[in-house]
């Protein structure tokens, strides 16, 4: 079996490593849109059945020793109260780390696994898919460079397209599907040096839907002060959306003014905001989940296949856990094309469930609960507004549609 995989971001290059771990393609080639590979981004989070998958594939050691392992996920109101906190990762009984890291090492750690296992010829630069076309034996990929220079188009068995959030393959099959949705957030994003806050291994979210911010470790002992690298994600409510593009500079003077009072003592967030290296912003944009996937020879995968609100690190996740499920679809089915539907009957339900879950009842449902009971005020006793037994349901509810509560992992790695 011959493999084209376009795009070679994360559902990319762990489709790349499943299927070679499978032992079922005799070719494996990815195609990447960009001439070089820079290291982009900010932070990024990735639970407990994210790192299963990538354990699995012996990724574990060097994510571990590139990221942070949060021990704790703390909920706080924007007067900066605590509301809730909880175990996590392995401190919540997980047998897999959840991990905090820059998006680039993510990257790096996944394309230096493909160099050395699949071969840095096979993974080709300066490829951007224009189009496929298939038969019943095989299928094609048309490309242009850079330039827009016609490149030469390649056949393979099978075509998968982890071509991102503008993927051209679902444009091509979905030529009438209109703009993204965006209903009303946008995002800035930034990485501060700075001590450590909390336990030094928290994942902190303040504030209710309307101005959100989520603070979390992504790399330790940075420099000789002891400093971390902390990742902040600031969300706001605003009517006009912000480009959907990954990279996009943000401004700070577009959103700092909410948060300029946001000064806790446990977090000053304003002078964190104020003295962060970079800053992007993105909006909080998703589409309808989709009936279908495959199309024959063809399939999509990750943002390609479902984009979603970028919760919980929700969208790198699941484009992993898309990834080693066709990887072990590759191994069972004799048939690459069999493959390909039986992966779609697994996973389009799964995340068409998690897009869904998103828009109507993200993490911040616990604060957005305790703020439309005070009125947005400061409460007295926590206890008299909500229980913890309430609050601790809400949140494993989440977890549950999410796919990464601690039974639920247990459970899926015994029945393998």
């Amino acid at each position: 079996m011959e493999v084209i995989i376009t795009g070679g971001g994360i559902a990319g290059l762990t489709l790349a490593l499943a299927t070679h771990a499978s032992g079922a393609a005799k070719r494996i080639r990815i195609f990447e849109a960009a001439p070089d590979i820079r290291a982009l981004g900010v932070g990024i989070n990735l639970g407990p059945h994210a790192i299963k998958e990538l354990s699995a594939l012996g990724l574990e050691d060097a994510l571990v020793a590139a990221s942070c392992q949060p021990q704790d996920y703390a909920f706080f109101t924007r007067h900066g109260q605590l509301v809730y906190r909880e175990p996590w990762g392995k401190a919540a009984g997980h047998q897999w780390p959840h991990i905090s890291i820059l998006r680039s090492e993510l990257h790096r750690v996944l394309l230096d696994a493909v160099n050395e296992r699949i071969g840095g010829a096979n993974f080709i630069t300066a490829h951007r898919c224009v189009g496929v076309e298939q038969s019943e034996v095989n299928v094609t990929a048309h490309f242009a460079g850079p330039d827009n220079a016609v490149r030469a188009p390649q056949s393979g068995d099978v075509l998968i397209a982890c071509d991102g959030i503008h993927s051209v393959v679902r444009a091509q099959f979905y030529r009438d599907e209109g703009p993204f949705a965006y209903r009303g957030t946008n995002l800035w994003r930034g990485v501060t040096r700075r001590q450590p806050f909390l336990t030094g291994r928290s994942i902190a979210r303040i504030g209710a839907r309307h101005s959100t911010m989520i603070i979390y470790p992504i790399r330790n002992n940075i420099d000789a002060a002891g400093n971390q690298l902390v990742n902040w994600v600031a969300e706001i409510e605003r009517e006009v959306a912000v480009p959907v593009d990954w990279s996009k500079p943000g401004q700070l003077e577009d959103f700092y003014p909410v948060y300029q009072d946001w000064s806790f003592d446990w977090l000053d967030a304003a002078e964190m905001i104020r003295s962060a290296e970079q800053i992007l912003s993105y909006p909080m944009v998703d589409r309808d989940p989709l009936k279908r996937w495959t199309f024959g020879r063809v399939t999509l995968m990750g943002d390609a296949a479902h984009p979603m609100y970028p919760q919980g690190g929700n969208g790198g996740a699941q484009a992993i856990i898309d990834a080693a499920t066709l990887g072990r679809l590759f191994e069972t089915e004799s048939d690459p094309a069999a493959a390909l539907k039986a992966y779609e009957a697994t996973r389009l339900p799964a995340t068409s469930r998690i897009v869904l879950q998103n828009r109507s009842a993200p993490p911040n449902v616990i604060v957005d609960t305790v703020e439309q009971r005070t009125g947005g005020k400061r409460f007295e006793k926590l206890e008299d507004v909500i229980t913890q037994d309430e609050l601790r349901g809400i949140f494993e509810r989440y977890q549950k549609v999410a796919g990464y509560h601690v039974t639920q992992i247990a459970q899926s790695q015994a029945q393998r």
